[in-house]
């Protein structure tokens, strides 16, 4: 079906479809799954300390012959010793966020890696394509976790006719209208976090799970946007004290504090009310826990019906 795909083709991949590289639970458990199934998956480096994110670079090897990457936040203390890492190990995909992956471009093009950058709008896009870049993730304010300020479906065309290297859409996307959605707005593949995280292979805590199930159209909420650096979550106890602080006129150092530690509270620990728990507005349509491969098949599978309903409506 994708045979002529440019991100299929171009990444050797069977499916259009990226795991988003969520910290903390884009394991290789999850990972190693997604490239099973045909799609991309993506190990969330975060802040992991190289010898950690090293192991999961092994085990993702063990566990799946077919390609994976790994997505690294430029803003990480590690980002240098971990861009090494991504050389040594020959890692095929490294993904970005946070900034400009420039400088790693050369080292990374020398072992074959494809460098793959999250944008949140048009002009970053422009720029890191001119920098020789393969591929753009044009990642609009619907997803969880860190967040732009463009929504997804005013984003997308405008980074496909602003670039020359193929765009993955990513941001409220988690069934075949959604990626037919894609493929409308000009997009080559899509990326899904929220769907992801109720997976059984996603190794995020029972009550985290739960938590998202429970989630209505209206149960996310954004924090930090004082900050600099605005985050998508589930509305909780944390959410509420974060809110308050900032309206009190609480210093950046006392709502950086507030924040620390916090996704792995929920996350590893399970706890949905003083935790992070990271999510995407998407998260209100999704109602079911069950393995990759039937999240990945049930796509692809609807994808042919999607756009036949499409057809039979409107053309």
């Amino acid at each position: 079906m994708f045979e002529n795909n440019a991100i299929c083709k171009l990444l050797n991949i069977k499916y259009p479809i990226f795991q988003g590289g969520m910290a903390w639970i884009g394991t290789a458990e999850l990972v190693s799954a997604v490239s099973n199934a045909g799609g991309l998956g993506l190990i969330g480096a975060g802040h992991m300390p190289p010898d950690i994110l090293k192991k999961e670079i092994q085990k993702c090897k063990q566990w799946t012959d077919k390609p994976f990457g790994v997505n690294i936040m430029l803003m990480s203390p590690f980002v240098k010793e971990v861009m090494q890492l991504m050389v040594d190990e020959r890692v095929p995909v490294v993904t970005t966020g946070a900034g400009n992956p420039g400088e790693y471009l050369p080292a990374l093009k020398e072992v074959g890696s494809k460098v793959i950058p999250v944008v949140a709008s048009v002009a970053l896009a422009k720029r890191l394509a001119k920098g020789g870049v393969d591929a753009i993730i044009a990642e609009g304010c619907e997803s969880g976790g860190h967040i732009g300020e463009i929504s997804t479906m005013p984003l997308i065309p405008q980074v496909v006719d602003a670039v020359d290297v193929p765009v993955i859409a990513a941001g409220g996307f988690a069934d075949s209208r959604g990626m037919a959605a894609a493929f409308a707005l000009g997009a080559s593949a899509i990326q899904m976090g929220s769907r992801f995280v109720l997976s059984n292979e996603c190794i995020a805590h029972e009550n985290y799970k739960n938590f998202v199930l429970k989630a209505k159209d209206r149960s996310t909420v954004v924090t930090g946007r004082s900050l600099g650096h605005p985050v998508r979550v589930l509305a909780n106890k944390l959410t509420r004290t974060f809110h308050e602080m900032e309206a009190a006129g609480a210093s950046p150092e006392e709502l950086e504090k507030l924040g620390e530690g916090k996704l792995h509270l929920a996350t590893h620990k399970g706890d949905v009310e003083n935790g992070s728990v990271m999510i995407g507005q998407i998260s209100g349509m999704l109602d079911d826990i069950k393995p990759v491969k039937e999240i990945i098949d049930s796509i692809i599978n609807g994808l042919p019906q999607a756009v036949a309903e499409l057809q039979q409506r409107y053309l």
